[in-house]
């Protein structure tokens, strides 16, 4: 099956000077993907000239005669942009011209705008933001909300468990995913009462429910799926990213304070080198927006190109398996067996 990305080139902190090369790299790695890069013309141009990349059958120009800046606010992009590079890319997706939408523009922006275009899946009250974290046990964690809904009901948390839950099944090819709702604590009793809600919900949904998790439970690689709020997600993410750059900062100055602590990186530097790879988090970029009646994929804003090409394997990866259709699968099951008395 051949696959159609849209790909919006002017998001990000680089914009075409990333995607444009990132888009070349991975077609030539993947013949059976053509891309239509989607922004001002003549910066994408500009861009692939430099490259030595050329317009053909596989790599087709949009034009979008307007950028949305990484700051601006959603409702003004939604409604003042309707000609931005993030709203064509999207309408792309949504007429079948493309099978995913790829951008590493303005979160919210393109939550929005996704939202306000593709429509939400039947079941489904609101979308996810879902990326993918790295655990101790060498797997993947998925974790979702990570800032889209700051504000849960229990049964948008139950959803977000059933759209993770999907998501790892088609791509992780598990038939029977497990999944953990982040709490203060395992035991039953722990967490506010939506929280405790959720969980209840969460059991009935006929999911691989493993029960409450905490913090240090989605590095431990405890379930395949956590599910949480849009504002905790947000927080524990940048918590971690915190913590991941004092540690590397520390080492940095540690290993240079003298001689003998130069001498020892050096021996190191292979063991450090080997670390750098296992937890590099540009293999990770990539978050899928889920609960849409289409595909859309956000790449992180400082995403370089090794780290935007990974945002357009998870898209692909998330067309060949259906992943949609596998969440509307599931909300029609659930709902089917909430009618059997």
């Amino acid at each position: 099956m051949d696959i159609t990305l849209a790909v919006d080139c002017m998001g990000g902190d680089h914009g075409p000077h990333v995607t444009v090369p990132a888009v070349l790299e991975f077609q030539a790695r993947n013949p059976d993907v053509d891309v239509v890069l989607v922004g001002l013309r003549d910066a994408i141009e500009a861009e692939l000239a430099a490259c030595g990349g050329a317009v053909g059958a596989r790599l087709r120009v949009r034009h979008a005669s307007e950028v949305i800046a990484m700051d601006e606010a959603p409702a003004n992009a939604l409604r003042s942009k309707k000609d931005s590079s993030i709203r064509v890319a999207v309408n792309l997706t949504r007429s079948g011209e493309a099978h995913a939408c790829v951008s590493a523009g303005n979160t919210g922006a393109l939550m929005a705008i996704s939202r306000f275009v593709l429509k939400t899946l039947p079941g489904i009250d609101r979308p996810a933001i879902a990326p993918v974290l790295p655990n101790m046990l060498g797997t993947n964690t998925y974790v979702l909300d990570l800032g889209a809904n700051v504000d849960c009901t229990a049964e948008q948390l139950m959803q977000f468990g059933i759209m993770g839950a999907m998501l790892v099944a088609a791509i992780e090819h598990k038939e029977r995913p497990s999944v953990g709702l982040l709490n203060i604590g395992s035991e039953d009793i722990k967490g506010n009462e939506m929280v405790r809600r959720a969980a209840d919900l969460l059991r009935k949904s006929g999911l691989n429910f493993h029960g409450n998790v905490e913090g240090d439970d989605i590095y431990k690689g405890t379930t395949d799926v956590v599910v949480c709020d849009g504002f905790v997600g947000n927080v524990a993410l940048k918590a971690s990213e915190g913590v991941a750059q004092m540690i590397t900062g520390a080492l940095r100055e540690e290993f240079g304070r003298g001689p003998y602590s130069k001498l020892v990186a050096l021996l190191a530097l292979p063991v450090i080198k080997r670390f750098r790879r296992r937890m590099d988090h540009r293999r990770f970029n990539g978050a899928s927006l889920l609960g849409l009646q289409g595909i859309v994929i956000k790449s992180h804003g400082s995403a370089d190109t090794f780290a935007f090409g990974h945002a357009l394997a998870r898209a692909v990866e998330e067309v060949r398996n259906n992943v949609p259709q596998r969440i509307t699968k599931q909300m029609e099951l659930l709902q089917a067996a909430s009618r059997v008395p």
